[in-house]
């Protein structure tokens, strides 16, 4: 039997789906009749969406830190990007001695901005128990991309605490980091999606619109076919 929010495969008499946490009883479980199975993680069910769940390592796949990091990159590099436009309009131009000292307290900031990000990564690594589990459903129109019940519940509290902080203490940054951790759940329209990159090694398709970026994952026996799949149906994409 398969749980009907996830596709995973469940054992009978389960109350419970082991990785969404549907109660079967609210969400009856599908039958053996109304899918299809693709592979041994891919299935396509009776609604015409496939559906599998993908659990990854937090600390063999580097992409959620890689993904955290850059988005700290960016902001500390616009800060110094500002303060040298501002030192080079009140000094009538960039001067060598101070856009070299400015450059060497970004890499200062870069430096412990990446052990900020790492130390915790790792917290957060080892609250969800190591795994990133993510389930996902995919039909001619789109795909969605939803973190687990359990583990959405974990990172949605984390969210909240960090929240909570950066606006307590008046950091702004933090508190928005916290608000975008809530986010467990993203969908991206196929007809709206403008570019599809694969990394095989990561088993990790982005799927990348103007306002979204998706990260889809697959494994290695199915990687070729959801990126194929994908590809063939985003209409507006440079192939």
């Amino acid at each position: 039997m398969y749980c009907s929010k996830c596709g995973a495969r469940i054992t009978d008499g389960a109350r419970f789906c082991s990785f969404c946490g549907a109660a079967l009883t609210d969400a009856p479980a599908r039958t053996e009749e109304s899918k299809t199975e693709i592979s041994e993680k891919v299935t396509l069910f009776g609604d015409g969406k496939y559906r599998w769940v993908y659990e990854m390592s937090l600390f063999r796949n580097p992409t959620i830190f890689l993904l955290v990091w850059k988005i700290f990159f960016f902001i500390l590099l616009g800060i110094c990007a500002l303060i040298v436009i501002i030192d080079a309009a009140e000094w009538g131009g960039f001067k060598a001695e101070r856009l070299l000292n400015t450059l060497m307290i970004f890499g200062i900031f870069l430096l412990g901005m990446t052990v900020l990000v790492g130390v915790s990564y790792l917290i957060y690594a080892a609250i969800m128990d190591g795994k990133y589990t993510v389930e996902f459903e995919m039909d001619e129109r789109g795909i969605n991309h939803k973190q687990i019940l359990s583990q959405a519940k974990k990172a949605k509290n984390i969210g909240r605490a960090v929240t909570t902080i950066g606006l307590a203490t008046g950091n702004y940054r933090t508190a928005a980091a916290g608000m975008n951790a809530q986010r467990t759940e993203m969908y991206s329209e196929f007809s709206k999606t403008r570019k599809v990159k694969a990394y095989p090694k990561r088993n990790l398709i982005k799927v990348n619109s103007l306002l979204y970026h998706n990260q889809i994952y697959a494994q290695k026996e199915d990687f070729e076919f959801v990126k194929n799949y994908i590809v063939s149906h985003c209409p507006n994409i440079k192939k």
